[in-house]
C-alpha cells in the first residue's frame, strides 16, 4: 500500500477503534474511583493532535461531569521550576505514542504535587504509562500513518467517556455513543464522494483559516493541523468569536475558511462569523450538521450526533478526508509528509 493508501485505510479504522473503546470496562472503573473522590480540578497535558484533544476534554468534563478542566502549562513544572500544589487534582496526560519526554516530566511532578495521575496513550508499556498512577489504552493498533487519525478520535472517545461515567452519565452516553460509531462508519463510506470535488476546487490554496465554537473548536484545532502537516499550507484554528475581530481583516478570496458548523447554541455565533467571512470574499466550507444553514459555497452536511458532545466524533471526518483528498490534489503524498517522522507506535 502506498502512503496514502494507508493513511485512508486507517481514517476507515476509526469505527472499529471507536466500539473497542466503548467496550472498555476499565475505563468505567477509572471513572468510579474518581467519582468516588471528585477532582477539585482536572488538568490535562499534551502536545499535538493529542493537545487538541485535551481542549476536548475541557467541555467533556465541564458538561458530563461538572468538573472545572483546563489545558494546563507544560512549561511551568517542566521548563521553569514551578511547583504548584495539585491535592486533590486530576492530571490527565494524552500521548499517542507515550514517549513525549516533557509530558512524561509534566506528569510525574503532577503526581509529587499530589494528583491523581491518568495517562492516555496507545502504549501501555510506554513511559508516560510508568509514570501514571492509572493507564487507560486506546486499542488503536498500529498507527503507520504520520498524521495521527484514529487514535485522535480514540482519544476524544476515552475522555467522554470518562467524564460520562464520573459524572454519572454513562449508560447514557454509551448508548449515544454506539450510535454516533454507526453514523461515523456510513460517514467514512459517503464522505470521499463529496470531499474530493472541494478539494480540487481549493488545490490552488496556500493557506486555510478554521474556526469554530465550543467543543467543536477541538475539532478546528485538529483539522488545521492535518491540512498543516499533509498539505503544505498554513493551517491556522480560531474561535469563531476571535475570527470575527481582527483576524478578518487577512481575509480575502485567496484565503479559504472551513467552518465546523454544530447544530447547537454556538450555531448563531458561528453564523454571525460567516456573514463577516462572506463579505471579505473568502470562499468557505461548511462542514457539520448545521453546514447547510449557513450559505456557504461549499456545503458538505453530516448528521447530529445523538449527544451533542459527540458531535466531533462525526466532524473531524471530512476534515481528514478532505486533507487527504488536497494532498493528492496538490500531487504531494499524504502518507509521507515533509520533514516529519512517526512517532506513535502500539503495543
Amino acid at each position: 500500500m502506498t502512503g496514502a493508501e494507508v493513511l485512508l485505510a486507517e481514517i476507515g479504522e476509526q469505527p472499529g477503534v471507536l466500539e473497542r473503546i466503548r467496550g472498555d470496562g476499565s475505563i468505567a472503573e477509572l471513572a468510579a474511583r474518581l467519582a468516588a473522590e471528585p477532582p477539585t480540578l482536572v488538568r490535562l497535558a499534551a502536545h499535538g493532535s493529542s493537545d487538541n484533544a485535551a481542549t476536548y476534554g475541557i467541555y467533556a468534563f465541564g458538561r458530563l461531569a461538572g468538573r472545572t478542566a483546563l489545558r494546563d502549562s507544560i512549561s511551568m513544572p517542566v521548563y521553569d521550576g514551578v511547583r504548584l500544589g495539585a491535592r486533590g487534582e486530576l492530571a490527565i496526560a494524552l500521548s499517542q505514542s507515550g514517549e513525549t519526554p516533557d509530558v512524561v516530566t509534566w506528569l510525574r511532578a503532577m503526581g509529587e504535587a499530589g494528583a491523581t495521575t491518568v495517562a492516555i496513550t496507545n502504549v501501555p508499556g510506554s513511559p508516560l504509562a510508568r509514570a501514571a498512577s492509572a493507564v487507560v489504552s486506546l486499542g488503536a493498533g498500529e498507527e503507520r500513518s504520520v498524521a495521527a487519525t484514529k487514535t485522535y478520535t480514540a482519544e476524544l472517545a476515552v475522555l467522554a467517556r470518562l467524564a460520562a461515567h464520573a459524572g454519572g452519565r454513562g449508560a447514557a452516553l454509551d448508548d449515544a455513543l454506539g450510535a454516533t460509531i454507526e453514523l461515523a462508519g456510513e460517514a467514512i463510506a459517503s464522505l470521499p464522494a463529496v470531499v474530493e470535488p472541494v478539494a480540487e476546487a481549493l488545490a490552488w490554496a496556500e493557506r486555510l483559516m478554521v474556526t469554530a465554537r465550543g467543543p467543536e473548536f477541538a475539532t478546528a484545532r485538529e483539522i488545521a493541523l492535518k491540512l498543516t502537516e499533509l498539505c503544505r499550507l498554513g493551517g491556522v484554528a480560531m474561535t469563531a468569536t476571535d475570527l470575527a475581530h481582527g483576524p478578518i481583516a487577512a481575509l480575502d478570496e485567496r484565503f479559504p475558511v472551513w467552518i465546523s458548523a454544530a447544530r447547537d447554541g454556538s450555531l448563531e455565533a458561528v453564523r454571525e462569523a460567516v456573514e463577516r467571512i462572506a463579505a471579505s470574499g473568502a470562499p468557505i466550507v461548511a462542514a457539520g450538521p448545521g453546514a447547510a444553514t449557513l450559505g456557504a459555497r461549499h456545503a458538505i452536511e453530516l448528521p447530529p450526533a445523538p449527544d451533542p458532545l459527540l458531535s466531533p466524533l462525526l466532524s473531524v471526518l471530512p476534515g481528514q478526508l478532505f486533507a487527504a483528498a488536497l494532498a493528492r490534489a496538490k500531487r504531494l503524498d499524504a502518507g509521507a509528509p515533509r520533514n516529519l517522522r512517526k512517532v506513535t507506535l502500539a503495543r
